[in-house]
């Protein structure tokens, strides 16, 4: 029996990552894609629906509002870039409560609470994190790779071909040699999925491939034709990084 599946959400690129999530999972049926909650009203109206993902912070009418307004709900998870409705979705007895971007990983078990004994949902075989595992180099790191959404795609980036990742608030921009993508995920999440002997986080705002640095100074990485900032609050960590890997002169 299927799950079946509407999102709420105003933003394009997230209704595409809740979409491919879904796709994902064989128990999953995604029934409606709404950009307002006048929309997921329609839907709701025609259409039986058995979980929502909801955003909160939509134009006219939130997400909460919108909920309170049911009579009879379905069931409820939220899906927001903020922290502080936290509560008030709990005291609305919402299943869960995504914080943006959102990670297959933390989809998957929020979906698990959804009646977990009537719906079994079956982990897929592949997850959008580097194979071999990220956080482990050796031998086989120049086949280890990342998928990444990127123009409503899933989009494969080899790991060897990445210069840095710089952050964009709740977007990240991978720049290669001869291309960058632009994809909607937070950089913390991407720092843990990296392997900590060929990249490091030398910035707030940037993490870099220690294999691509040219030139440095105590402010500053040259890598490709760009100069990425080194943050005080990473200076030290850095130099001694780059001294371990004998990038310093002796």
């Amino acid at each position: 029996m299927k799950l079946r599946c509407m999102i709420v959400d105003d933003e394009p690129l997230a209704l595409d990552v809740l979409e491919t999530f879904i796709q994902r999972l064989d128990n999953l049926e995604l029934v409606c894609r709404c950009n307002n909650a006048v929309e997921a009203y329609s839907c709701l109206q025609q259409e039986h629906i058995d979980l929502v993902f909801l955003d909160i912070q939509m134009p006219k009418l939130t997400g909460i509002d919108f909920l309170k307004s049911l009579v009879h709900p379905p069931k409820v998870i939220f899906t927001t870039a903020y922290r502080d409705y936290a509560l008030e979705g709990y005291e609305l007895n919402v299943v869960d409560y995504l914080l943006k971007p959102i990670a297959f990983e933390r989809f998957l078990k929020a979906v698990s609470k959804v009646t977990p004994q009537e719906y079994a949902l079956p982990v897929p075989a592949s997850l959008p994190v580097a194979a071999p595992a990220a956080n482990q180099s050796g031998p086989d790191y120049r086949e280890a790779f990342i998928f990444l959404k990127a123009d409503k795609k899933m989009v494969k980036v080899m790991l060897h071909d990445i210069l840095y990742i710089e952050s964009l608030k709740d977007y990240i921009r991978v720049k290669m040699e001869t291309k960058e993508i632009i994809s909607y995920q937070k950089i913390s999440f991407l720092e843990e999925k990296l392997p900590t002997d060929k990249f490091l986080r030398i910035h707030r705002s940037f993490i870099v491939a220690l294999d691509k640095i040219q030139a440095f100074s105590a402010s500053a990485v040259d890598i490709g034709k760009s100069e990425i900032p080194i943050g005080r609050f990473y200076k030290n960590e850095v130099l001694q990084v780059l001294n371990q890997n004998n990038l310093l002169e002796a």
